[in-house]
């Protein structure tokens, strides 16, 4: 935007003066931040306006996006960046005696998701903008969020996440655009006219409030929408006669009850009732989305022979699949459309990405909890059910054991990831690998019924958040050497192989990458009392906290390191940092416990003076996309190191190789697409294939206690974790011992330890060539291009959406 820094300061000056009756002078931190927000949000809206005027006018197709999970970040900065302001506020602030990072540090990470589901979902909406593309995420404002991590005697511990406190200055509520959610109750069937016709009724009303947040494109003029729903009373929130009765929680019980669907990220599943709650609100902000969507599409088409022509809807993993009966709702029960005509529609618009083959998430819901709470929606999927079996039954006459296995109602269980694939005609995978294993393992039977419908579209993240904002001095120095073109075409970073061996290029990343290490271990020694050495290996490891992405890998490698330097002080080896850092969920014993245990070993091996500081290890408390932005341009070495075949793709491993980072990892997810573009020479691959894995699943082979008898090294850090090695473990760690014996280490923890540890010394022996490493972390910038958000969506927008670029003029 073209705007004076006279004009920038003057109306900077005015918001606060406007907003809160104070000068610069009288202004708190808390103040400016809000000022300065609310200027550049006025400045976003103007293209906001215009944005959603101009997709009105042009009739252009839109996706909406649905996903349980936008992890945003912190916005200011990111607002700045695609506003094009960002110099010009540093200049206009300093000028004032203003820090611009102080007051970016005020604003709190929104609560709006957990890990990669929520932060892929975040990069979509910001590439959709950046590329001209008509696209809006659909989710819940939660609260609360998923929840604030502390880390106490070693143990996590869940706060609510309170990042409302200070208002959320991006949103904007909208009550006039509310609309109705119906739980529970009954349904009437009547027959009019010869048409049956369906009634609910007795049910519980929930308003779903939207609340708007503008996503702006990276300098353009497209401002996109990212709706969130806020549940709330529908009816009269206080009942006076309870109260007036001294039954004082009676009184408010209705109101609770209902927002309590919108107030945490992934309620803790270990009771029923919070299960009961995940499925409410799958099914309310998908309602509410699907309302919304249909009423804006009413206002400008009288038929809906276009709708799919004219909206794309698409599903992020199974959280939303009860979009695909509530539209068939929608259709048939409020604009009276037949079965087949509802299905045509429903089936041509709906698009679904898988992002697991992990059972545990492919959800399924008990048939009585899902009929009980959703009793029409629950007669849709009964009807797709039966509707669908009998196309299995034709074309597979007498095939029962298929037509079970492929039924989306079966064994007391409604399957939604087989409701996705039935009711959407598209069904993408994340990486490659994913897609293939899909294919020939976890949905063969869908594949051969429908091989058309099954795509894959390897996840990106996006080069302005992960490598323009969050690392400007490694942004500056490619800005530097190769031009500017790269941060509009971030595929143009190919050209800085040229640059690969350039000795003067190599001792400025250098130099680029001390800086962030400083900046990151000055962090650490101001929140933890640590101090680390830049100097040496940060080697780092943050996601969520899961067995198959298998931190106790990467400890097993720690204790066994430690061993090696307890046992011989002089052992030649690169001092090694080992960062941690990632939430598990409350109720995932396991992974809680993995916690606990890199603390207490933290807590060891940091306090050990006779290791001479050639090891040091840190647990990053509460894990956060701001964080991240300040680990990952850090980071020496990326650990992506889950069992073969398990992790979907991954997004982490791109924002470290685009960072310069090394990867070490197995041939999983991304990991095999990022090898084949850095070459064998610029990662450091180990372990088992995920044939291998999917052969030792299905025909055995595998003993865990085998491996314990033959290598010293295992049963050594095992015996550790039961003989009191660790001190004040009080035999907890004894279930990290079971579970992997006595579960026969289901992830192949201990059968891909040795290689581990091999490619680790390897690791360390090419990190002190210097020019060498280097070089490898030029590779792999280079390459990160590859794996930009703006090129996995023009694949959706292309291969699935068909949606095409709306040029949005100034007003």
């Amino acid at each position: 935007m073209t705007i004076s820094k006279e004009n920038f300061k003057k109306t900077f000056l005015e918001k606060l003066a406007t907003m809160y009756g104070k000068s610069i002078e009288e202004a708190s931190d808390i103040d400016k931040y809000m000022a300065l927000a609310s200027l550049v949000r006025d400045y976003i809206n103007k293209k906001w306006v215009q944005t959603n005027k101009q997709y009105m006018e042009s009739g252009e197709k839109e996706v909406y996006y649905f996903s349980l999970e936008f992890l945003l970040g912190k916005l200011l900065g990111s607002n700045l960046l695609n506003m094009q302001l960002t110099e010009l506020c540093k200049e206009v602030l300093a000028e004032l005696n203003i820090d611009i990072n102080e007051i970016e540090n005020l604003e709190s990470d929104a609560g709006l998701g957990n890990g990669g589901l929520g932060r892929l979902a975040a990069c979509f909406l910001d590439s959709l903008a950046s590329l001209h593309l008509p696209g809006h995420g659909c989710g819940i404002r939660y609260k609360y969020g998923l929840f604030e991590q502390k880390i106490v005697d070693g143990y996590q511990v869940e706060l609510p996440d309170n990042w409302l406190r200070d208002g959320n200055v991006w949103e904007i509520r909208k009550p006039d655009k509310a609309v109705e959610v119906k739980f529970g109750g009954n349904v009437k069937v009547d027959n009019v006219d010869g048409r049956l016709t369906f009634t609910h009724e007795n049910y519980e009303s929930v308003l779903a409030v939207p609340y708007d947040i503008p996503i702006a494109g990276y300098n353009n003029n497209t401002v996109n929408t990212l709706r969130l729903w806020s549940a709330e009373a529908a009816k009269k929130d206080f009942d006076f006669s309870s109260f007036s009765r001294g039954d004082y929680m009676k009184a408010v019980e209705y109101k609770y009850s209902v927002e309590a669907i919108s107030q945490v990220l992934y309620p803790d599943d270990s009771y029923y009732e919070n299960r009961v709650l995940r499925l409410k609100q799958q099914y309310f902000f998908v309602s509410a989305g699907l309302q919304s969507i249909v009423r804006r599409y009413k206002k400008k088409y009288k038929s809906f022979s276009h709708f799919s022509d004219k909206i794309a809807i698409h599903i992020n993993d199974t959280h939303p699949t009860l979009a695909i009966p509530e539209l068939m709702r929608i259709l048939m029960d409020e604009e009276g459309m037949g079965w087949d005509d509802a299905w045509k529609i429903t089936t041509n618009a709906i698009s679904y990405t898988n992002h697991t083959i992990m059972s545990e998430a492919l959800e399924k819901w008990p048939i009585e909890t899902l009929r009980s709470l959703l009793p029409r929606i629950y007669m849709i999927i009964h009807e797709i059910n039966e509707r669908f079996c009998r196309e299995l039954w034709n074309k597979y006459p007498g095939d029962w054991d298929r037509i079970s296995r492929m039924a989306v109602i079966a064994d007391g269980y409604v399957k939604m990831a087989h409701l996705a694939v039935v009711g959407s005609y598209s069904v993408n995978g994340v990486a490659k690998i994913h897609t293939r294993i899909l294919k020939q393992e976890v949905m063969k039977d869908f594949h051969d019924f429908y091989p058309y419908k099954f795509n894959n579209k390897t996840n990106g993240i996006t080069h302005r958040r992960w490598l323009l904002k969050a690392n400007p001095l490694l942004s500056s120095l490619i800005t530097d050497t190769i031009g500017p073109s790269w941060i509009n075409h971030p595929w143009d970073l190919i050209n800085l192989i040229k640059y690969a061996d350039n000795s003067s290029f190599q001792d400025e990343l250098a130099k680029v990458k001390l800086q962030n290490k400083s900046s990151l271990a000055k962090l650490i020694k101001d929140k933890y009392n640590l101090d680390i050495d830049i100097h040496s290996i940060f080697d780092v490891q943050v996601k969520r906290i899961h067995a198959y992405k298998r931190q106790l890998l990467n400890v097993f490698h720690i204790m066994d390191l430690y061993n090696r330097v307890r046992e011989n002080p002089y052992l030649d080896i690169t001092p090694r940092t080992f960062i941690f850092g990632g939430k598990a969920a409350p109720g995932y014993y396991l992974a809680k416990l993995t916690i606990k245990l890199i603390n207490t070993l933290a807590s060891v091996i940091n306090n050990d003076k006779t290791i001479q500081d050639k090891i040091k290890v840190v647990f990053l408390e509460n894990y956060s996309v701001s964080l991240a932005e300040m680990v990952f341009p850090a980071s020496d070495v990326s650990e992506q190191i889950s069992t073969a075949s398990k992790e979907a793709s991954g997004t982490g491993n791109m924002k470290f190789m685009m960072n310069g980072a090394v990867t070490i990892g197995t041939l999983d997810g991304a990991n095999i697409e990022i090898k084949d573009e850095v070459g064998n020479d610029n990662i450091f691959i180990f372990g088992l294939t995920a044939d291998e894995v999917l052969n030792f699943y299905h025909y055995g082979g595998y003993n865990a206690w085998d491996i314990y008898n033959s290598d010293s090294r295992v049963k050594t850090i095992l015996n550790q974790l039961i003989n009191g090695f660790l001190p004040n473990a009080n035999d907890e760690f004894k279930n990290i011992f079971n579970y992997l014996l006595y579960n026969n280490d289901e992830f192949f923890v201990l059968k891909d330890f040795s290689a581990y540890v091999d490619t680790q010394n390897r690791l360390d022996h090419r990190f002190r060539n210097k020019s060498k490493w280097l070089t490898m972390g030029v590779h792999n910038i280079a390459h990160s291009g590859k794996f930009s958000s703006d090129g996995t969506i023009n694949e959706y927008a292309v291969g699935i959406w068909k949606i095409k670029p709306v040029f949005i003029s100034e007003e």
